[in-house]
Protein backbone atom coordinates (compact mmCIF):
# COMPACT_ATOMS: atom_id res chain seq x y z
CA UNK A 1 0.00 0.00 0.00
CA UNK A 2 3.17 2.24 0.32
CA UNK A 3 4.00 1.94 -3.00
CA UNK A 4 1.10 2.32 -4.88
CA UNK A 5 -0.75 5.15 -2.66
CA UNK A 6 -1.72 9.02 -3.65
CA UNK A 7 0.56 11.18 -1.24
CA UNK A 8 -1.03 14.41 -2.83
CA UNK A 9 -4.60 13.19 -1.72
CA UNK A 10 -5.37 13.68 2.46
CA UNK A 11 -7.46 10.70 2.16
CA UNK A 12 -6.28 7.69 4.45
CA UNK A 13 -5.29 4.39 3.48
CA UNK A 14 -7.81 2.31 5.03
CA UNK A 15 -7.95 -1.51 5.90
CA UNK A 16 -10.94 -2.84 7.06
CA UNK A 17 -11.15 -6.47 8.95
CA UNK A 18 -14.53 -8.84 8.46
CA UNK A 19 -15.18 -12.32 9.62
CA UNK A 20 -14.95 -13.44 6.29
CA UNK A 21 -12.90 -10.93 3.82
CA UNK A 22 -10.27 -8.04 4.72
CA UNK A 23 -11.04 -4.88 2.49
CA UNK A 24 -7.74 -2.49 1.66
CA UNK A 25 -8.47 1.02 0.69
CA UNK A 26 -5.68 3.24 -1.06
CA UNK A 27 -6.04 6.49 -2.26
CA UNK A 28 -5.02 6.92 -6.28
CA UNK A 29 -7.03 5.10 -8.52
CA UNK A 30 -5.52 3.31 -11.09
CA UNK A 31 -3.99 5.25 -14.42
CA UNK A 32 -6.51 6.11 -17.16
CA UNK A 33 -4.17 3.54 -19.21
CA UNK A 34 -4.99 0.65 -16.98
CA UNK A 35 -7.81 -0.92 -16.55
CA UNK A 36 -8.67 -3.73 -13.72
CA UNK A 37 -9.28 -6.36 -16.97
CA UNK A 38 -5.39 -5.21 -17.92
CA UNK A 39 -4.40 -6.19 -14.30
CA UNK A 40 -6.22 -9.54 -14.19
CA UNK A 41 -5.09 -10.44 -17.51
CA UNK A 42 -1.07 -9.30 -16.76
CA UNK A 43 -1.60 -7.52 -19.88
CA UNK A 44 -0.25 -3.58 -18.59
CA UNK A 45 2.90 -2.03 -18.00
CA UNK A 46 3.62 -1.12 -14.75
CA UNK A 47 4.48 2.88 -13.92
CA UNK A 48 5.17 2.97 -10.54
CA UNK A 49 3.08 5.85 -9.12
CA UNK A 50 6.00 6.46 -6.16
CA UNK A 51 9.37 5.63 -8.27
CA UNK A 52 11.65 6.50 -5.68
CA UNK A 53 9.96 4.55 -2.89
CA UNK A 54 9.34 1.60 -5.39
CA UNK A 55 13.05 1.47 -5.92
CA UNK A 56 13.50 1.84 -2.40
CA UNK A 57 11.86 -1.62 -1.31
CA UNK A 58 13.55 -3.33 -4.78
CA UNK A 59 17.01 -2.47 -3.67
CA UNK A 60 15.92 -4.02 -0.42
CA UNK A 61 14.37 -7.30 -0.92
CA UNK A 62 11.01 -5.95 -0.07
CA UNK A 63 9.75 -6.57 -3.32
CA UNK A 64 10.86 -8.67 -6.80
CA UNK A 65 10.27 -6.70 -9.45
CA UNK A 66 7.70 -3.79 -11.00
CA UNK A 67 4.30 -4.79 -11.98
CA UNK A 68 4.43 -8.84 -10.32
CA UNK A 69 2.70 -8.14 -7.72
CA UNK A 70 -1.54 -8.31 -9.07
CA UNK A 71 -0.41 -11.71 -10.79
CA UNK A 72 1.31 -13.23 -7.59
CA UNK A 73 -1.60 -12.09 -5.29
CA UNK A 74 -3.73 -14.07 -7.78
CA UNK A 75 -1.57 -17.29 -8.00
CA UNK A 76 -1.20 -17.59 -4.32
CA UNK A 77 -4.54 -17.47 -3.60
CA UNK A 78 -5.20 -19.77 -6.42
CA UNK A 79 -2.68 -22.35 -5.20
CA UNK A 80 -4.44 -21.87 -1.68
CA UNK A 81 -7.83 -23.05 -3.55
CA UNK A 82 -9.11 -19.58 -1.90
CA UNK A 83 -11.47 -16.88 -3.91
CA UNK A 84 -9.70 -14.50 -6.02
CA UNK A 85 -9.08 -11.34 -4.45
CA UNK A 86 -11.68 -8.66 -6.09
CA UNK A 87 -10.09 -5.49 -7.46
CA UNK A 88 -11.78 -1.90 -8.28
CA UNK A 89 -11.60 1.25 -8.32
CA UNK A 90 -13.33 3.14 -6.22
CA UNK A 91 -14.19 6.58 -5.13
CA UNK A 92 -11.26 8.44 -5.40
CA UNK A 93 -8.53 5.39 -4.60
CA UNK A 94 -8.08 1.55 -5.59
CA UNK A 95 -9.32 -1.49 -3.27
CA UNK A 96 -8.74 -5.17 -3.05
CA UNK A 97 -11.15 -7.41 -1.25
CA UNK A 98 -9.67 -11.05 -0.30
CA UNK A 99 -11.79 -13.60 1.05
CA UNK A 100 -11.08 -16.18 3.37
CA UNK A 101 -13.41 -19.26 1.36
CA UNK A 102 -16.03 -18.87 4.38
CA UNK A 103 -19.34 -16.90 3.63
CA UNK A 104 -20.50 -14.63 6.45
CA UNK A 105 -22.39 -17.34 8.40
CA UNK A 106 -18.76 -19.65 8.83
CA UNK A 107 -20.01 -21.92 5.99
CA UNK A 108 -17.01 -23.14 4.02
CA UNK A 109 -17.55 -22.44 0.33
CA UNK A 110 -15.32 -24.99 -1.05
CA UNK A 111 -12.20 -24.73 0.10
CA UNK A 112 -10.66 -27.48 2.10
CA UNK A 113 -8.05 -26.13 4.66
CA UNK A 114 -5.74 -28.44 6.52
CA UNK A 115 -3.43 -31.22 4.84
CA UNK A 116 -5.80 -33.26 3.15
CA UNK A 117 -4.79 -31.39 -0.51
CA UNK A 118 -1.05 -31.59 0.18
CA UNK A 119 1.18 -33.50 -2.24
CA UNK A 120 3.57 -35.95 -0.83
CA UNK A 121 6.02 -33.66 -0.86
CA UNK A 122 4.75 -30.73 1.10
CA UNK A 123 3.28 -33.26 3.92
CA UNK A 124 7.06 -34.56 4.00
CA UNK A 125 8.38 -31.16 4.06
CA UNK A 126 5.74 -30.39 7.05
CA UNK A 127 6.78 -33.41 8.99
CA UNK A 128 10.50 -32.71 8.51
CA UNK A 129 10.14 -29.21 9.60
CA UNK A 130 7.59 -29.88 12.78
CA UNK A 131 10.61 -32.40 13.92
CA UNK A 132 13.53 -30.08 13.16
CA UNK A 133 12.10 -26.28 13.04
CA UNK A 134 16.38 -25.12 11.95
CA UNK A 135 16.10 -27.70 9.38
CA UNK A 136 17.43 -25.75 5.98
CA UNK A 137 16.33 -26.19 2.46
CA UNK A 138 19.42 -28.53 1.28
CA UNK A 139 18.64 -30.53 4.47
CA UNK A 140 15.02 -31.10 3.40
CA UNK A 141 15.66 -31.37 -0.50
CA UNK A 142 18.17 -34.63 1.15
CA UNK A 143 15.16 -35.41 3.52
CA UNK A 144 12.48 -35.25 0.55
CA UNK A 145 14.58 -36.20 -2.51
CA UNK A 146 13.52 -33.31 -4.53
CA UNK A 147 15.88 -30.06 -6.23
CA UNK A 148 15.96 -27.39 -3.45
CA UNK A 149 13.94 -25.54 -6.12
CA UNK A 150 10.74 -27.64 -5.45
CA UNK A 151 11.74 -27.73 -2.33
CA UNK A 152 11.33 -23.38 -2.24
CA UNK A 153 8.43 -24.06 -4.67
CA UNK A 154 6.76 -26.17 -1.90
CA UNK A 155 7.27 -23.92 0.83
CA UNK A 156 5.88 -20.95 -0.79
CA UNK A 157 2.80 -22.45 -1.33
CA UNK A 158 2.48 -23.79 2.26
CA UNK A 159 3.53 -20.31 3.25
CA UNK A 160 0.26 -19.29 1.13
CA UNK A 161 -1.63 -22.23 3.11
CA UNK A 162 -0.90 -20.43 6.17
CA UNK A 163 0.47 -23.49 7.37
CA UNK A 164 4.36 -22.83 7.63
CA UNK A 165 5.89 -19.85 8.80
CA UNK A 166 9.75 -18.55 8.47
CA UNK A 167 10.61 -17.03 12.03
CA UNK A 168 13.97 -14.91 12.18
CA UNK A 169 15.93 -14.55 9.44
CA UNK A 170 17.27 -16.82 6.19
CA UNK A 171 20.49 -17.57 8.51
CA UNK A 172 19.60 -18.30 12.46
CA UNK A 173 15.82 -18.19 11.87
CA UNK A 174 13.47 -21.16 12.30
CA UNK A 175 10.12 -22.65 11.13
CA UNK A 176 6.90 -22.68 12.45
CA UNK A 177 3.90 -24.83 11.46
CA UNK A 178 0.73 -23.93 11.54
CA UNK A 179 -1.39 -27.11 11.72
Amino acid sequence: MIIHRDYRSSSDSIVKVFDHKIEFYNPGRLPDTITVDDLLNNTYKSTPRNKLIADFCKASGIIEKYGSGIQRIINYFEEANLPRPVFENISDGFQVVVFDGYDEKGTEKGTEKGTEKLSENQQAILKNVALNPHVTIDELSAAVGIATSKIKENISKLKAKSLINRIGPPKGGHWEVNT
